[in-house]
């Protein structure tokens, strides 16, 4: 299975358009010890030519244009990618399901909720549906395995069994533009997802990846889940705040990092320190948003993540699973 890794910023991207904190105003400047960085996106495949989004950013256009790999091939109109797994209802997650809107046959797994507030809740995502087949949807339930497979009728049956995704249920977080009452009509064990991904066929060599870009919390179920994985595995997990009070350092109005729905990175509540016990897979931090002091490579954040054995993703990173 190989894993492309086409951007790993958090909402806004690195530097962010509206941002002249520390870390962008830098990087403007070039005296920044770090990388630019797109917002996150994730394509996977098992064979190279029919590929699928976890998510779709914002930035997935030039996203697209960059890496060939997902450039047209046959025909006039003919783009291998073939699906899109959706893990929350996230603007930042789904408002690149409109960059897709050009009649490309799409195969788009949600869970039921997720798919009640993206298509039903909001008539711009009619777009995809403007046509039989445009975009077929597929409902996922937590905790139960499917298969990646393109829209039906569309290439290959052989890849429809090729990969399967568990998705894995996390703390109940609606988006903030979903209102209290909808959310009250809708089944909070749907509204986020991680996922752990992994080839099909058990006997093939090759391992899993286990993609948890927002966490709220880590207890003791998420916490069963990452131990079982292995050397081989890796592990996309969320990076987006060094600290609880990343924001608010920069802006007393703001949010802290739990009140936005991520587990900080640092102190004895953070991942760093949870997950210290998790030996196996490669751990990798995405969806690092522009103020985490984790992006100078030359600062003392950054060495203590290298020190714990994580790694802080780029844009272009590339696995074979």
């Amino acid at each position: 299975m190989r894993v492309e890794i086409l951007g790993s910023a958090a909402g806004g991207g690195f530097p962010q358009w509206n941002c002249a904190c520390r870390n962008c105003n830098s990087l403007r400047a070039g005296t920044f010890h770090g990388k630019a960085r797109n917002q996150l996106q994730v394509a996977i495949s098992y064979d190279g030519g029919c590929w699928f989004l976890l998510n779709a950013s914002p930035d997935l256009r030039a996203q697209i244009e960059a890496n060939s790999f997902l450039n047209p091939r046959d025909g006039l109109r003919q783009s291998p990618i073939a699906g899109v797994v959706l893990t929350s209802a996230d603007l930042d997650q789904v408002l690149g399901l409109l960059l897709l809107r050009e009649l490309q046959p799409l195969h788009i797994f949600a869970t039921e909720s997720v798919r009640q507030v993206v298509r039903d809740d909001n008539s711009m995502f009619a777009m995809l549906q403007r046509v039989p087949k445009q975009a077929q949807w597929t409902e996922i339930t937590p905790n139960t395995s499917f298969p990646l497979a393109p829209i039906s009728g569309e290439d290959s049956a052989t890849r429809a069994s090729s990969i399967r995704c568990l998705p894995v249920p996390l703390q109940p977080r609606f988006p903030s533009y979903v209102s209290p009452e909808r959310a009250a009509g809708l089944r909070p064990q749907e509204a986020l997802i991680g996922l752990i991904v992994e080839r099909s066929y058990k006997s093939s060599a090759g391992g899993k990846l286990a993609y948890f870009p927002v966490v709220p919390a880590i207890d003791n179920s998420l916490l069963k889940q990452l131990e079982a994985l292995q050397s081989e595995d890796v592990l996309l997990f969320d990076g987006t705040f060094w600290s609880d009070d990343e924001l608010i350092k920069i802006e007393a109005k703001s949010q802290t990092a739990r009140q936005m729905g991520h587990v900080p990175v640092s102190s004895s509540a953070g991942s760093l320190q949870l997950l210290a016990g998790l030996r196996g897979p490669r751990k990798i931090f995405v969806h690092v948003n522009n103020t985490n002091p984790m992006l100078d490579e030359s600062g003392p954040e950054y060495g203590q993540v290298r020190d714990a054995g994580w790694e802080v993703a780029e844009d272009g990173w590339h696995f074979e699973l």
